[in-house]
């Protein structure tokens, strides 16, 4: 799995950040789980998007940061379908509600600017 997500495969970037989320294998490392689903997300990888509002909105391996994790969920919802999406608005609307303004147009506003990054 390993050398899969170091040659760049979203999935496996995916799985390898749930193994360490979960210490199988691995040791739990929270920077190493922000680590592996940031690259998958940053290729459009919605369960990775989704999985970083957790990161960010908790400050699980990073500074915790609404206006990070709210963006995420936004790309997030848009490539959802059926009940992950609905769970992912949910989700995504919770973290709005501790938000400023400010900070909720700056999270939309970066949501909107983001481009994936292509696979290799």
């Amino acid at each position: 799995m390993g050398v899969l997500a170091e040659q760049g495969d979203a999935g496996a970037q995916v799985y390898l950040g749930f193994m360490y989320v979960n210490g199988l294998g691995v040791p739990q490392d929270d920077v190493e789980v922000v680590r592996w689903y940031w690259c998958a997300a940053e290729k459009g990888n919605a369960d990775a998007q989704s999985n970083l509002w957790f990161m960010y909105g908790t400050g699980a391996g990073v500074p915790q940061d609404y206006v990070e994790a709210h963006m995420w969920f936004n790309l997030a919802v848009a490539r959802l379908t059926g009940e992950d999406r609905d769970q992912a608005v949910t989700r995504r609307d919770i973290v709005a509600g501790r938000m400023s303004a400010d900070q909720l147009a700056a999270a939309e506003r970066r949501a909107w600017e983001w481009r994936p990054t292509p696979e290799p």
